[in-house]
């Protein structure tokens, strides 16, 4: 089992009244409409042993970073969280002071961002922690007039910009601690008309991969462009872009805007409009080619490199 061709699978196999559903499975939430009103959600976990070591960073660590997983994915579709449920399978002997530090985790991050934990499921067993969450959101500006941004709506000629600085977050703890980009995704759709976006979960080049099979088109990468995160390496015998580019766990956002609009957006990243580092990376394609340019302008295939589950 490879996680992308399951997904792919699963997404092929789903039907639905796009008027209903206007974004079903393969993006980073659902959108189910009713009345006049948008719902959209997402569901997201993480497993000891996996996405944290419950024994060298703690209770509190795993439960904060379920939730900003999940918070991630309402800023990938720029949209405002409502509140959140949570399902925890408590390895058996665990205590019930963990447990609240798992509980306190999970409420303080979902607090901070007014997404209030308002129910769940706790059992107990003889496995490994695992901790799921279901995140709910609605679009947002004043009456709900931003339209969640999907995967699915970069064009050829749109310039690809990313948040942040990539790498070497596992190695460096960034993976527990990343701050959700919510407010800094919903700055941006207001200024700027955002085609498409995604959260970098698995890796620069894998969710880019993700995005342009999601619009059907391709891209072309600058290597020099890629903001490399100075612990991008740490102390590991690797090729910092390398680790950029295939790392993940960054949890910033990728995104595409109108060529048009590339300028000012980088302009007023420079002087700080947008509350963090916004780079321009590369471009949009007609072709489905994915590919990275090097500084010497010699061209090769970017292969979609990355995490990845696999059975």
């Amino acid at each position: 089992m490879r996680e992308n061709e399951f997904l792919s699978w699963i997404a092929s196999q789903s039907r639905f009244d796009s008027a209903k559903v206007p974004v079903g499975p393969g993006d980073d939430m659902a959108v189910v409409a009713f009345d006049r009103d948008r719902l959209l959600t997402a569901i997201d976990q993480v497993l000891d042993g996996v996405h944290f070591d419950l024994a060298a960073h703690g209770p509190r660590a795993a439960g904060r970073k379920a939730m900003a997983r999940n918070l991630s994915d309402v800023a990938a579709m720029a949209a405002l969280p409502v509140g959140a449920v949570a399902s925890v399978a408590l390895p058996r002997g665990m205590t019930q002071a963990d447990a609240q530090e798992i509980y306190l985790g999970l409420r303080e991050l979902g607090d901070e961002f007014s997404c209030p934990l308002v129910g769940g499921d706790v059992s107990v067993w003889d496995q490994r922690l695992a901790i799921s969450v279901s995140i709910f959101a609605k679009p947002a500006g004043a009456t709900g007039g931003i339209t969640p941004v999907p995967r699915s709506g970069a064009r050829a000629g749109n310039a690809i910009f990313v948040t942040g600085a990539l790498g070497g977050s596992w190695l460096t703890g960034r993976h527990l601690t990343f701050t959700p980009r919510v407010r800094e995704a919903i700055v941006l759709s207001l200024r700027y008309k955002l085609r498409s976006m995604i959260d970098i979960s698995d890796g620069l080049a894998m969710d880019l991969h993700r995005l342009c099979r999601a619009s059907g088109v391709g891209a072309e990468i600058h290597a020099a462009a890629v903001p490399v995160h100075p612990d991008a390496a740490a102390g590991r015998n690797i090729d910092p872009l390398q680790a950029a580019l295939s790392d993940g766990e960054d949890y910033e956002l990728l995104f595409t805007v109108p060529a048009g609009q590339a300028k000012r957006l980088e302009h007023d990243g420079a002087i700080q409009k947008i509350p963090l580092p916004v780079t321009h990376i590369g471009t949009i394609t007609k072709e489905p080619d994915i590919v990275l340019v090097q500084p010497d302008g010699s061209r090769r295939p970017l292969a979609e490199q990355g995490w990845e589950h696999t059975g």
